[in-house]
């Protein structure tokens, strides 16, 4: 069994997938700037090298999965400092690191670097074609991986890199700038207007399919590999607003409709095979059944909706 840190993993993922790794029987700390209560949990903020150099003196770890980040469009213009501090420096500061103490990385990366691509979104798009990143966090995330290219090359490090497409679940806690799922679901339930941008295409991922693919990296660990853990069936944001309404019982008058959101990726067609065939990433849950469970977190967690 593997030694592993999660950073940011007091977040969404990171909790979904320290449950996953530590089920496998790997010995999984996580780490965050927020406290924990958890036994194996280490305060750190990824933007202070001081911090993290006292986590890997004190411990060794054989992986760490690197989720650490400001998240989102919105969030990323509203506190763009932030931003580039924690997702620029912070992912700097964990390569340092990995040069200094040796780990192996998988790396939290986004579909948001395909940018304005309408295609079909294969792992290698951006050694064929320009690709023009529509905002902050998509520059950051792209900046992320060029970053970690650039240490496998100068230092040897060893890293996966994983781009994510819109994962949803348990354990996402509502803000206003978080991915449509939970700001739908939260304002519904709490019968809150929301805006649906037509024009616009996801695939949309239950969180506990993303985890077990992260977990399978550790036993196939490709050093310079890129995986997209997306789906295949698309649905616009129209569909999925009507689906939460279902689960929710929520009422449709509240919701207004605007064209396509600008400066954002219109369609988002992820090719994920290479993950299927390498990894064993595989969507079990279906959207509907997911939203369904997605309620049911949100029901308990927020006591509302019966």
């Amino acid at each position: 069994m593997a030694s592993v840190l999660i950073t940011g993993g007091q977040g969404f993922i990171g909790t979904n997938l320290a449950n996953e790794l530590r089920e496998r029987g790997h010995e999984t700390w996580r780490s965050d700037i927020l406290h924990s209560a958890d036994s194996q949990f280490i305060r750190c903020d990824v933007c202070s090298y001081r911090q993290l150099e006292r986590i890997f003196r004190e411990h060794k770890f054989d992986f760490v999965y690197h989720a650490a980040a400001e998240y989102g469009r919105w969030n990323g213009e509203a506190h763009y400092e932030n931003l580039w501090r924690t997702n620029a420096v912070g992912t700097k500061n964990i390569l340092n690191a990995q040069k200094e103490f040796g780990f192996r990385m998988i790396f939290f990366g986004s579909a948001e670097v395909y940018g304005d691509y309408d295609g079909v979104m294969t792992e290698d798009v951006m050694n064929k074609i320009p690709i023009k990143q529509m905002n902050d966090y998509a520059l950051t995330k792209w900046v992320n991986e060029l970053q970690i290219l650039n240490s496998a090359e100068m230092d040897a490090t060893e890293t996966v890199r994983v781009r994510l497409f819109n994962v949803y679940g348990p354990h996402e806690h509502y803000s206003p700038y978080r991915g449509v799922v939970p700001v739908f679901v939260y304002r519904a339930l709490h019968g809150l207007p929301y805006t649906v941008h037509k024009g616009h295409k996801r695939t949309f991922e239950f969180v506990e399919d993303i985890c077990r693919s992260f977990a399978n990296i550790i036993d196939n660990f490709h050093s310079g590999e890129v995986y997209n853990l997306g789906s295949e069936k698309q649905y616009t944001i129209e569909e999925l607003s009507e689906l939460v309404m279902k689960h929710t019982g929520g009422n449709l008058s509240g919701v207004t409709y605007k064209d396509e959101e600008p400066f954002t990726t219109r369609f988002k067609i992820a090719d994920s095979s290479k993950a299927k065939t390498q990894i064993g990433h595989n969507v079990t849950v279906p959207l509907h059944e997911g939203i369904k469970r997605t309620v049911d977190w949100f029901k308990q967690e927020y006591r509302v909706g019966g």
